[in-house]
């Protein structure tokens, strides 16, 4: 793994556009290679698959700070559509950034906003899972959003 972990950093990198990132990365791509040496047949190089792996590892964590992306696109809308001057500065992707965001809804309208924007599920999905009545739904999910918008303006006023 040492002869492969300059490179695997360096491609994860680039793929990923940040070294903090492709750091994660690459931790998860040898603990799933430790992890999966044993069921290594040896049909194609070992190289390869250690770069197929590093790839997979990749896509999902592109996809995992989309979604996250989403999210935050949708706290940083405008705060009200009357006044469209005023639109409210994106969150802040920090590590646990995003968590420390969510922990400021209660855990029904958490769940919601996860649901919604991590697991990309339509309203009548979550309505579903929740055991809700669809307007019920994007009722609770237009509030919480109204909720943490207020509470993100409230601390950049400060």
């Amino acid at each position: 793994m040492r002869r492969y972990q300059r490179v695997l950093f360096s491609v994860c990198v680039r793929y990923l556009g940040n070294e903090r990132d492709a750091d994660d990365v690459c931790q998860e791509v040898m603990l799933k290679v430790f992890h999966g040496l044993k069921h290594f047949e040896g049909k194609s190089k070992f190289k390869t698959w250690l770069y197929s792996i590093t790839y997979n590892e990749c896509i999902t964590q592109y996809r995992k700070e989309r979604r996250k992306r989403r999210l935050v696109e949708a706290l940083s809308l405008e705060a009200d559509d009357d006044e469209p001057g005023e639109e409210i500065a994106p969150l802040t992707l920090e590590r646990g950034g995003l968590d420390r965001w969510l922990d400021q809804v209660n855990p029904i309208d958490r769940e919601i906003l996860v649901l919604r924007f991590v697991a990309e599920l339509e309203f009548q999905e979550i309505a579903d899972i929740m055991h809700m009545g669809l307007s019920a739904t994007k009722m609770r999910y237009k509030r919480a959003l109204d909720r943490l918008r207020d509470k993100f303006a409230a601390q950049n006023v400060d």
